[in-house]
């Protein structure tokens, strides 16, 4: 097909490039959702450990979008919500299951790996919307306003998505049980981790050709 195709929404051939980069999409994806099972203090801000990881799935994103297309780039964050949603109903199923008496670590398993529904529905709700976002965006940028500077397009589209990312989760998980002061707390500590990643993860976008 034609370089550009995946600018107009078609999608493409799936490259060995293409296999890497969406495995490692679904994997950075299922990594946030047990790294954030894991509350650290950073800075004096509480930060779930999924914000250290979590961010990179918009470059990766955007990676997928440049090799495959916007519609391939539609399949993976609606695919990717739902592995994530099978792996919560699959630790909750193993977390009910009786434990084999020889073995001691039923109640540590249950405690940690036990989803909490609501920081699950917060977590697959702020993913999607903020990762079709980023879609959108990168998908207007680069079919209305230049494909020059790759790097430009990944920052535009996660500058905003990111920030809605954040909003959308911090408000879902905690409002209404922490205080307001608080909630916004860690909105600004993730939105700060997140926007550290995003830079970081960047020149990602230079690894691939345009599909």
């Amino acid at each position: 097909m034609a370089q550009g195709g995946g600018s107009r929404g078609v999608s493409l051939p799936l490259t060995r490039a293409g296999v890497l980069t969406v495995a490692a999409y679904i994997g950075a994806q299922m990594m946030s959702d047990v790294g954030s099972l894991k509350i650290a203090q950073v800075g004096g801000f509480s930060i779930d450990g999924g914000t250290f990881i979590y961010p990179f799935t918009f470059t990766l994103r955007d990676i997928v979008h440049k090799l495959l297309g916007r519609n391939a780039a539609r399949t993976l964050v609606v695919a990717a919500a739902a592995i994530n949603l099978l792996m919560a109903l699959f630790f909750a199923f193993l977390a009910r299951l009786p434990a084999d008496p020889a073995w001691p670590l039923q109640e540590a398993f249950a405690a940690v790996l036990n989803p909490v529904w609501r920081i699950v529905l917060a977590s697959i709700v702020a993913e999607v919307v903020s990762e079709l976002l980023d879609t959108e965006i990168y998908h207007l940028w680069v079919t209305r306003i230049t494909r020059r500077y790759q790097w430009a397009r990944v920052l535009v589209s996660n500058s905003l998505s990111v920030p809605v990312d954040s909003l959308i989760f911090v408000w879902i998980a905690f409002g209404g049980v922490l205080p307001a002061a608080v909630v916004w707390s860690i909105f600004w500590a993730n939105l700060l981790i997140k926007g550290a990643m995003t830079l970081i993860s960047l020149p990602g976008i230079y690894l691939v050709r345009e599909g």
